[in-house]
C-alpha cells in the first residue's frame, strides 16, 4: 500500500476536536469555529450569520456542524444562506470535520461552521 501526504494548498485542516474545542492547523481553539479560505475565526453560532454571508464569493459549499448529532438549523438562517448563493450541508460536527478535510484536500472552495461536540 502506498501512502501519500495530503496537501491542503494553504487551507486550514481540522486536526482534531473534543468536548468544547477544535484543533485547526495545529492550534487549539475553544468554542464554535468558522473556517473559510481566508482564515479561521470564532463563530457565535446560528445567530452570527454575518461572517457566513460575507463568505458568499469565497466558497461554493458551507458545511454546518450541529454538534455531536445532526440537528436542524434555523429556517431563517438556511434561507439567508441559500439566498446569498451559498450551498449548505448540515450534519453532525464529527461528519462535518471529516467531510471538510476531504473536500479541502480535493482543492474545493469549502467552508465549515462548527458547533463543538
Amino acid at each position: 500500500m502506498e501512502l501519500n501526504e495530503v496537501r491542503y494548498n494553504g487551507g486550514l485542516p481540522i486536526d482534531g476536536y473534543g468536548a468544547g474545542f477544535f484543533r485547526i492547523d495545529g492550534t487549539v481553539y475553544e468554542g464554535a469555529q468558522l473556517i473559510l479560505p481566508n482564515g479561521r475565526q470564532d463563530w457565535g453560532g446560528y445567530v452570527d450569520a454575518a461572517p457566513l454571508l460575507a463568505a458568499a464569493g469565497l466558497i461554493d459549499v458551507l458545511l454546518i456542524g450541529t454538534g455531536a448529532e445532526i440537528a436542524h438549523i434555523p429556517n431563517d438562517l438556511r434561507g439567508r444562506l441559500e439566498g446569498a448563493g451559498i450551498g449548505i450541508e448540515v450534519m453532525g460536527t464529527p461528519s462535518a470535520a471529516r467531510s471538510y478535510n476531504v473536500l479541502l484536500g480535493e482543492g474545493r472552495r469549502i467552508g465549515a461552521a462548527l458547533l463543538p461536540v
